[in-house]
């Protein structure tokens, strides 16, 4: 009987969770098709979208239509693609005014050039275009991702019928920048909280996702779970079916740990309306829990829910800042973007509600010196860093086990990463630096694992630099195979931009390529000074210099002394300083002072 019911209860949720994904790409496919095909490209196994898209880009699509530049687009041929965005703008500037299918031509290769950040480019092609509601849709979407939110909503007045239920949700997402939060009634917990119990607010969870998010904080979960408190997690609103995983069941169990998911069969459109169904949502898990702490994580969207829901029921509640996400929003936008409207109310956002929250939790002292030239109250500032648990913490295997197990060449020295393939990590600029040093070592290999939209590029920019032969592209990696990939490298790379959200931000993978015995080339950046200690656990090179990260990488292929030393001091200070267990230590501290 039990398992009956218990099948149809899995039945019930993947309805609602098909409805869900349903209504949500729906919504998307009106507001911005360009945008949402990029996003599921990104999500679906890279071995089927290639094949699809090298199909279109060879010349089943004309290159300059949308079709075409969107296939490009995901083959990571960006440069291509904003070859042909110039050429339309020749050539329909050449043909004077736009009209008809000229017209209709440029505001729909304008949606094409804002999804993939050419907002220069997007503009130029607006202007060639007579006043339309099209038009003035697009020119609203390229307002709202160059971060002028205000211009973007009246920019919207135009667009009639076609632009109405965007302007909503675009003023929705306005009116929480400017400071909207959930209503809830005063309750409390009936019987009370449950003593020595905590409930983590998490943005994604493992099993589904394996992000270094992810990981963190199924790492703080067990630590603190080992350390006597009881524990549990429940993660953001639709969360996971809203990222392509409409067989998620409303909870997942990981090593003991319960995480609860909130999956409802429809959500609201406009973000206040998410958000507040959101506070509802959470505090009903509140009132089944009972837990006596809640303990959240950036970004603001969290927060604003969590503090809702703590001030109805009268419970204390951490806010972990774990980035500068408005850094991060704007790094991929262009220096203009950190002078915008959005950048400014994100980090007023992200600063109060760290001043509200009853105490913070950040990753490194470059953070927590942020935090405190935002108005937040050092004293109430803890720092747990990126840390180390698990494998990490074993003897490393030989890494010529490691290889043998990886299927890689026994014979090569390699060179490379573990990361989240993005823009920022720098990984470019790793390419052309083996490709400068590798005439002078004809048995390094570059061994890139990971996954990211930045993938595809690097595989045209590795073609394009005449070592494709030479690197390997190991894609995402499962958590039990990382420990093996960061032994099998003899160079550990974090060749990081020099931007606002690097230059504060500390990774938690150059810790476990320390932990692994690796030695690390890094940027010269203040939160990777925390990380690298130069000449003693890795070497630093300079910001932006290509010269100089080719320079200490050919040093170390060429000293594997050098290496071994750098790299057996990098584990001794991870042994003794970054653990996981001695993180939990101090979050006890933090729970133990806030429940006073």
């Amino acid at each position: 009987m039990k398992s009956t019911l218990e099948g149809r209860h899995v039945v019930s949720q993947r309805a609602l969770n098909l409805r869900l994904a349903a209504s949500t790409a729906r919504q998307h496919l009106g507001d911005d098709p360009a945008g949402l095909v990029l996003q599921i490209s990104r999500r679906l196994p890279a071995g089927l979208v290639q094949p699809a898209a090298g199909l279109i880009a060879k010349g089943f699509i004309r290159h300059d239509s949308v079709v075409g530049g969107i296939a490009r687009t995901v083959q990571g041929r960006d440069r291509e693609v904003h070859e042909d965005l110039l050429r339309a703008v020749s050539e329909i500037r050449d043909g004077g005014p736009a009209r008809g299918s000229a017209s209709v031509r440029a505001v729909r290769l304008a949606d094409v050039a804002v999804g993939i950040g050419a907002f220069d480019i997007a503009r130029e092609l607006l202007d060639l275009a007579p006043d339309s509601q099209a038009r003035a849709v697009t020119r609203a979407r390229l307002h709202w991702q160059q971060g002028d939110m205000s211009e973007a909503i009246a920019a919207l007045a135009t667009a009639g019928r076609r632009g109405r239920r965007l302007r909503a949700r675009y003023a929705a997402e306005k009116r929480v920048f400017d400071g909207w939060e959930p209503v809830l009634p005063q309750t409390s917990t009936a019987g009370g909280t449950r003593a020595g119990s905590v409930l983590h607010v998490l943005t994604n969870s493992l099993p589904h996702t394996g992000s270094g998010y992810a990981q963190r904080s199924h790492s703080i979960l067990t630590a603190e779970r080992d350390l006597g408190w009881s524990v549990s997690a429940v993660t953001r609103l639709g969360w996971p079916v809203l990222v392509g995983r409409p067989m998620a069941g409303s909870s997942d169990v990981v090593d003991g740990v319960l995480y609860r998911r909130l999956l409802p069969g429809r959500i609201p459109e406009e973000l206040d309306g998410r958000l507040q169904l959101y506070a509802e949502a959470l505090a009903d898990v509140v009132r089944e829990a009972k837990p006596a702490v809640l303990h959240t994580t950036t970004d603001f969207f969290n927060a604003v829910v969590v503090r809702a829901v703590a001030r109805a029921f009268g419970l204390p509640w951490v806010y972990e800042v774990r980035g500068q996400l408005a850094d991060t929003w704007a790094s991929t936008r262009g220096p203009d973007a950190y002078d915008s409207e959005k950048y400014r109310l994100f980090r007023d956002r992200e600063a109060q509600a760290a001043k509200d929250a009853s105490a913070v939790v950040t990753l490194g002292r470059v953070m927590q010196s942020e935090l405190v030239s935002r108005g937040v109250d050092e004293s109430q500032i803890s720092v747990c860093p990126n840390a180390v648990g698990e494998s990490f913490l074993l003897e490393p295997v030989d890494r010529m086990e490691a290889i043998r197990q990886l299927g890689l060449d026994p014979q090569a020295t390699y060179v490379g990463t573990v990361s989240s393939i993005v823009s920022y990590e720098g990984l470019d600029d790793l390419l052309e630096a083996f490709a400068m040093v590798a005439a002078d070592h004809p048995d390094a290999r570059l061994l890139i694992a990971g996954d990211g939209a930045a993938l595809p590029g690097l595989k045209q920019l590795a073609a394009r630099l005449g070592i494709e032969d030479r690197t390997h592209f190991a894609g995402r990696v499962s958590r039990a195979d990382a420990h093996l990939y960061h032994r099998a490298l003899s160079v550990f790379a974090v060749p990081r931009k020099d931007l606002s959200v690097t230059r504060s931000v500390t990774p938690l993978k150059s810790v476990e390529a320390s932990a692994s015995a690796r030695p690390v080339v890094a940027t010269r950046l203040p939160a990777l000074e925390e990380l690298v200690h130069d000449g003693e656990t890795g070497l630093l090179f300079e910001p932006g210099s290509v010269d100089d990260l080719a320079s200490k990488v050919g040093r170390l292929l060429a000293d594997p002394v050098l290496r071994d030393g750098l790299g057996q001091r990098g584990r001794e200070w991870v042994l003794e300083e970054r653990t996981w267990a001695a993180n939990a230590a101090r979050y006890d501290r933090v729970y133990r002072d806030v429940l006073r």
